[in-house]
């Protein structure tokens, strides 16, 4: 399944069930992804979070009904995930520009169509990129929880880093990693998919481990599977570089490759901290197998 068809699939079933508690591990599954890969591939393609866009789908439906039924405020707020109605109303209020109230007494509302997913002629862009075939290796590093049943946001993973490098997690991370391996002496972001253990879906930096005996009792070895890799060169300031080359690699590499993403462990590969400077180089990499 390649991503396009893979977030259609998973959008109808929010969809179906947009009324309902909805699990992002259980969204995530439709695409045949782990929740935090799809959450972020699904921000850079649409962009909106995963989460804006059921909230908003939800407000819609809700104006819908404030205007077609006679329901009870409290009941549509309900219906539509709000344990009161008071915050139902700021919500529905900063959406449609309206109180409840107002849309009871004639105002206007604002519609936020359901997706449809596209693939339309665009591309004919330069694209380096390279198939690597890995065995079984272990990496050492620092890892945080996603929880599979909310969204991941981006500031956490922003905070984990610059706390990771204030705290001289990365320097020692640095002294595990050997100088011979296929990283280099990199330090890399983990986001492990469905083959980790941990249900939760861990995010981790750290880098390739040299085997030496780990002291720190926050830093772990996890072994990562072996797969193929797709590898793609990433330039300039991060992390605008870093989303654009994902929307490419999403809408324009894997809809016409043999490939599609697999739900293993991708990586994120920064050779340095400067990821301010406009001509930095780093590399993504995503595990694949062939359609």
């Amino acid at each position: 399944m390649d991503w396009i068809s893979g977030i259609q699939k998973a959008v109808d079933y929010v969809e179906a069930h947009i009324t309902e508690d909805l699990d992002y591990n259980e969204i995530a599954k439709q695409a045949y992804s782990s929740p935090f890969h799809f959450q972020r591939i699904f921000s850079i393609l649409c962009g909106y979070t995963l989460g804006d866009y059921i909230r908003m789908r939800r407000l819609t439906l809700a104006g819908n009904e404030l205007t077609s039924t006679n329901m009870k405020v409290l009941d549509i707020a309900v219906k539509y995930g709000y344990d009161t109605q008071e915050s139902f109303s700021r919500a529905f209020t900063r959406f449609h520009g309206v109180s409840p109230s107002q849309v009871r007494n004639g105002a206007n509302l604002k519609s936020f169509s359901r997706l449809f997913v596209k693939l339309t002629m665009d591309g004919g862009h330069m694209m380096d990129y390279r198939i690597e075939i890995q065995d079984a290796f272990p990496i050492v590093c620092k890892k945080i929880n996603c929880s599979a049943q909310k969204e991941m946001p981006g500031a956490d993973l922003a905070r984990f880093w610059r706390q990771c490098g204030a705290d001289g997690t990365i320097e020692t991370l640095a002294g595990y990693i050997p100088e011979d391996n296929i990283f280099g002496k990199c330090i890399v972001g983990a986001s492990f998919g469905k083959d980790a253990a941990d249900s939760n879906y861990p995010y981790a930096i750290g880098g390739y481990y040299n085997g030496e005996p780990v002291a720190e009792p926050d830093l772990t070895v996890e072994e990562i599977p072996a797969h193929t890799y797709a590898v793609f060169r990433c330039e300039g300031k991060m992390p605008e570089a870093f989303t654009r080359l994902y929307h490419q690699v999403s809408s324009e590499f894997f809809p016409a490759s043999e490939y599609q993403p697999c739900g293993g462990t991708d990586f994120e590969v920064y050779p340095s901290p400067d990821v301010d400077d406009p001509g930095y180089t780093c590399e993504i990499w995503i595990a694949v197998e062939k359609k």
